[in-house]
């Protein structure tokens, strides 16, 4: 009999013999009582950015079930973009609540890493249908929805751009090298390189195997072509008003006042640290359009989501879904946003005023319309991040556009 069935037959019978015995509704288990509490370790992965926060919250968890077990919790430091790597290395004994981003859900799923949330209709009651979709497998939800910001737009200085201005990436780079500043992208990252492709009819995605990529980024056919892109962005990248950049370069760039404008997103601090850096003249909006193929092609982007998760091997799986459940509630969500200034996916959160005047937020919004739910299998990143190095270094190897296309799907596409 399972563990269900048997707590289910326990709550059964006492009610058939005592009048008052019933379920705790705080406690994830009737247990009875002891003069002991339960002890429950409980390891949490996150952030570094949120360890502050976090701390927080894991603070009021346990003092909100204080008396009905004793906590011993441990926050460690993870990556959300490498959680899943870090768990496979040893999930028996990996994190009991962790953070991640959506595109590693079907591959936690896939590995057992991960069961059906047991609240699953209450969860999916309060947080936004794109969310749910996003912690869902075949309509199964087995994840917190977090966040709904993971995505990314145009961090713009209104001393330099008009709301004109920024409708073109051309002209954006135009001033930007008149005036001697720097405009950025973050190419080392196919993140962001998606947005160069993805509004150009030409594709990249998950095969049906959830593993597997499909490609078509080198295609010679069609109204844009592979060497299109290719072509436009050797272009950017020798325009003296362009650089790539990471994260970390970009706040960098903002706060000493050479990166007048950058595509980037809100997490680590940046919608936060973007404001105070530029003041009355932060601007946030769309992706602008750029020159393709003789075209003006909408830049696109990959919208996506932070999830938490509960391992399907913890210990104190009924306490971690609990305490994953009060990380992602309408409070803790509110508080993330006016602390991080991230985005919820609580439905009643992101209906306040606050987050509605939130200009990241507001742009995320306006971007959605070019977006798509990133679904891409792990041999996609490494041989974007070549490709575009030659691009970047101008290419060296003086191989043909054609060529270097090529051998970028030919990776992404690897079985």
């Amino acid at each position: 009999m399972s563990k269900k069935n048997i707590i289910g037959l326990f709550v059964f019978l006492c009610a058939l013999s005592f009048a008052g015995c019933g379920k705790d509704n705080q406690a994830p288990e009737a247990k009875q009582q002891t003069s002991e509490p339960e002890i429950v370790d409980l390891t949490v992965w996150g952030a570094a950015e949120d360890e502050e926060l976090l701390g927080r919250i894991l603070d009021e968890f346990q003092m909100e079930y204080q008396g009905q077990a004793d906590f011993r919790i441990i926050y460690e430091v993870q990556s959300e973009s490498h959680c899943t790597d870090a768990l496979m290395e040893d999930l028996e004994h990996g994190a009991d609540v962790f953070a991640f981003a959506d595109d590693q859900l079907n591959t936690l799923v896939a590995a057992g890493a991960l069961e059906p949330i047991d609240n699953s209709e209450a969860v999916k009651e309060a947080n936004l249908p794109e969310a749910v979709f996003a912690a869902s497998v075949n309509n199964t939800l087995y994840a917190f929805p977090l966040t709904a910001d993971n995505g990314y737009f145009l961090y713009y200085n209104k001393e330099y751009f008009s709301e004109q201005d920024i409708e073109s990436w051309d002209r954006m780079l135009a001033i930007a090298s008149e005036q001697e500043k720097k405009i950025t992208m973050d190419w080392s990252s196919g993140w962001y390189v998606y947005s160069l492709f993805g509004n150009t009819g030409l594709t990249v995605g998950l095969n049906d195997d959830g593993i597997t990529n499909y490609c078509t980024w080198n295609s010679t056919e069609g109204d844009i072509k592979g060497t299109d892109v290719a072509q436009a962005m050797a272009v950017m990248a020798g325009n003296t008003g362009f650089m790539s950049t990471d994260d970390a370069g970009f706040l960098s760039g903002v706060r000493d006042g050479s990166i007048i404008a950058g595509i980037n997103g809100v997490w680590i601090w940046n919608a936060v640290a973007v404001e105070e850096a530029w003041g009355s003249n932060y601007g946030a909006a769309r992706l602008p359009f750029y020159t393709c193929a003789g075209q003006q092609v909408p830049m696109a982007s990959f919208s996506g989501y932070k999830l938490i998760g509960v391992n399907a091997y913890s210990e104190h799986r009924e306490w971690a879904e609990k305490l994953a459940e009060w990380i992602t509630n309408e409070k803790n969500q509110e508080l993330r946003f006016l602390l991080r200034g991230q985005g919820p996916s609580n439905i009643r959160v992101a209906a306040t005023e606050e987050v509605q005047n939130s200009l990241a937020i507001r742009a995320l919004l306006e971007q959605s319309e070019f977006s798509s739910l990133q679904r891409i299998g792990g041999n996609f990143w490494e041989p974007v991040t070549a490709f575009t190095a030659e691009i970047l270094a101008g290419n060296p190897s003086g191989e043909s556009y054609q060529k270097l296309l090529d051998t970028m799907v030919e990776g992404i596409i690897a079985p």
